[in-house]
């Protein structure tokens, strides 16, 4: 199920959540103009969850030792190809703007971030000896997906459903593709344990623990606001 848009955000185009999607468009271009070098750069700022654990178990550590600490933000700028980077951003259009406009700004960019942090520290539990890095967006947009799911519960989806060779338009109500998206990670992360996180594959349990996050800590960060119907 493909996502087109939703119901809930009064405007679609709020600031610091097209601020993240063009820092993520913005990197990614700048990896493609890096040719054979961005190995080098994926490998300097991907987050590896080997070296974070090396680093929070040795007490004696120095300040430059802890520049993994670091990945577990600038590995949400990074991404594999462009069907990586334009399934994120698509998410993160859809469901950002209304997340932003309950929490405001300055909490919106907090709480993503800090969901982006919170799906790292899911994955290095998961695979705390994995050397793979691990990039993308995904984990703190799975925060966006936990707060929507809690503070839009009747919010609706409309939804592109690929049936055979045949493509169907249907409005599903966020609960449910929500649900069903979260299901989807969860069933793979528990088929898989921590073997995709070792092996390079998807980091389901980033997407689990960003999503818990943000069915935790969103309700804590919305206001109040009158709903408004979005002009088309």
């Amino acid at each position: 199920m493909i996502p087109l848009r939703d119901n809930a955000a009064p405007r679609r185009l709020t600031p610091v959540n097209t601020a993240l999607i063009a820092a993520n468009v913005a990197v990614f271009i700048y990896e493609l103009s890096r040719g054979p070098r961005v190995t080098a750069f994926v490998g300097r700022f991907a987050m590896v969850p080997a070296a974070v654990t090396q680093v929070l178990s040795n007490p004696h550590r120095s300040v430059d030792a802890l520049a993994p600490l670091m990945t577990t933000v600038t590995s949400m700028f990074i991404h594999g190809g462009f069907l990586h980077v334009a399934g994120n951003m698509l998410y993160l259009f859809i469901f950002g703007a209304a997340i932003e406009y309950r929490m405001g700004a300055l909490r919106y960019l907090l709480f993503y971030f800090a969901s982006g942090i919170a799906a790292a520290i899911a994955t290095i539990w998961i695979a705390p000896a994995s050397i793979v890095p691990v990039i993308g967006a995904s984990g703190a947009i799975a925060g966006v997906l936990g707060a929507y799911f809690i503070l839009y519960p009747r919010g609706r989806i409309l939804t592109i459903l690929p049936i055979f060779i045949f493509i169907q338009f249907i409005e599903i109500p966020a609960v449910i593709y929500l649900l069903f998206w979260f299901g989807v990670q969860l069933y793979a992360g528990l088929e898989e344990g921590g073997n995709a996180a070792m092996t390079g594959g998807v980091a389901w349990w980033a997407h689990v623990g960003g999503f818990m996050f943000g069915v935790a800590l969103g309700p804590m960060l919305a206001v109040n606001r009158p709903r408004r119907r979005r002009s088309k």
